[in-house]
């Protein structure tokens, strides 16, 4: 045997293989750097993407499916895509999770861990990850039949690497109405079993079972006052604590059109659940964002006790005009990750929504900003302000003259794009985003601003705007009026690099 010969072979198919590898990772860095590509909120590599789902922690990671369309850049028969984090931060990318199958296609759900085996479907020693979604029958649908949404149920024992559908499919028949959707499911300590909430038309019906196979209707919730301008989808159920230790339960309901600033949005009550029934002890629409771009969050499950957060992420998209934003491969984005708080206002609560902490270690220089007009030497920026007045504005500007412009009048938080950038593509994408600040002081504001995207956290995220703008070019100047003199900025590195 030629020995040498066999070296040169090996070194040269060692050579082709580094090259090769080289050139696909260079591939993904070209496609994470395009116009518009969010540096640092998760985004699918190419295609279509939309509602976040199955999200679950299992041992040192966060798993985060969402609904995706591999084949388009617009809606089509729908995937669980899957990506995991190790700090909610920096993701990475994995295979599709779950196809359609002869049942229909894989629409929105949730995922927990079996930690006693009550499904069977794992060991008590190697519990399932067990995904509980809606499948959508496009035959049933077309034939005009009102039972084509049911909900299946899929499993996993190697952390989320692969997945088998269970064979006892669907485990929950519709009682034949159109809408029956996106189950979120919860371990009920009290009750010892599981609860499901589901998207039933214009309520939430409220299931349980011991072993997430076997399911019983418990009650629904659809109070006269709640918001009806369209569907409800996407619900979920869990409790918060005040700072004085109070609990209440806090459900999400989406609904898509019939949000504030028109189109999608999600709305949440305040209540209490005895494991049965969900009670509202507030009376009026609360919404979880006032922007246009914040759809279809909840929130992680089997996050640790030592954590002791509630983790959300919403879908930073709107169905008005989600399919036609001018993004190249790949569509839609979804917000940073936030934590939930609840506060207690007089006799009324409130949902905070804070960014992550984790999120401070995307930056890389932090400058204390003074006057009226900044210079921006990055694109991707953290900006800590604090206004002097009930009135001002603040102006983003570039020099294509183009402005995104947030102001208040004392009474109202406006959010303008109209010339932000690109907004030809959908007749009311430049529309005003209005918030009703109902006495409320501005006192700080945090500003995260990505390259399509900008993300407003009022009085430590006692009130959110989140919108998506396509400038042609970054911004690089804001003007202030009406703030103190020192200010605080962060540069942010990107999570792609």
């Amino acid at each position: 045997m030629n020995y040498s010969h066999l070296l040169i072979t090996l070194l040269l198919a060692l050579l082709i293989a580094c090259q090769e590898k080289e050139s696909e990772q260079s591939a993904v860095e070209l496609s994470f750097n395009e116009p518009f590509r969010p540096q640092f909120h998760f985004s699918p590599p190419s295609q279509w993407m939309n509602d976040p789902n199955g999200m679950v922690y299992w041992d040192g990671e966060y798993h985060l499916f969402y609904q995706y369309y591999p084949d388009s850049t617009v809606w089509g028969p729908m995937h669980w895509g899957h990506a995991i984090s190790k700090d909610l931060v920096h993701w990475e990318h994995l295979p599709i999770a779950l196809y359609p199958d002869e049942n229909g296609w894989i629409f929105s759900g949730s995922a927990v861990i079996d930690s006693e085996n009550t499904s069977g479907l794992g060991t008590k020693d190697n519990p399932a990850m067990v995904a509980i979604f809606t499948y959508h029958d496009p035959i049933g649908e077309k034939e005009g039949r009102d039972d084509f949404q049911t909900q299946g149920i899929a499993y996993s024992t190697d952390k989320g690497r692969s997945w088998t559908k269970y064979e006892g499919n669907p485990v929950l028949k519709s009682p034949g109405i159109k809408d029956f959707r996106d189950p979120k499911v919860f371990w009920h300590e009290d009750s010892e079993r599981w609860i499901m909430s589901l998207s039933v038309m214009d309520k939430i019906s409220f299931y349980s079972s011991p072993n997430l196979l076997d399911w019983k209707h418990l009650s629904d919730f659809n109070p006269s006052w709640a918001a009806y301008g369209g569907v409800w989808e996407c619900p979920d159920l869990f409790p918060l604590t005040t700072a004085e230790g109070e609990e209440k339960w806090i459900l999400f309901v989406s609904i898509n059109p019939g949000g504030p600033q028109g189109g999608s949005a999600t709305q949440y009550f305040v209540g209490d659940f005895d494991g049965k029934t969900f009670t509202s002890t507030t009376q009026s629409v609360k919404w979880l964002d006032w922007g246009a771009d914040n759809y279809a969050g909840v929130t992680w499950s089997n996050v640790p006790e030592s954590d002791g957060r509630r983790l959300f992420i919403g879908w930073m998209g709107n169905w008005n005009y989600a399919q036609v934003v001018p993004t190249h491969p790949w569509r839609s984005a979804m917000t940073i990750p936030r934590s939930l708080h609840l506060s207690k206002e007089a006799e009324d609560y409130l949902v905070i929504s804070r960014p992550i902490s984790e999120l401070k270690n995307l930056r890389t220089e932090s400058l204390a900003i003074e006057g009226k007009t900044i210079a921006l030497d990055a694109e991707l920026l953290e900006i800590e302000l604090k206004p002097n007045s009930s009135q001002f504005q603040l102006t983003f500007t570039n020099p294509g003259s183009e402005e995104l412009v947030l102001k208040s009048t004392g009474e109202t938080l406006i959010l303008e794009r109209a010339n932000s950038g690109l907004v030809d593509f959908e007749k009311g994408f430049g529309n005003e985003q209005e918030a009703n600040l109902e006495g409320i002081r501005i006192n700080d504001l945090t500003i995260y601003l990505d390259r399509s995207s900008i993300e407003v956290f009022v009085n430590g995220g006692s009130l959110v705007m989140t919108s998506i703008v396509f400038p042609s070019a970054p911004y690089d100047a804001l003007q202030l009026e009406g703030f103190e003199n020192l200010n605080q900025m962060h540069h942010l590195k990107s999570i792609w690099r």
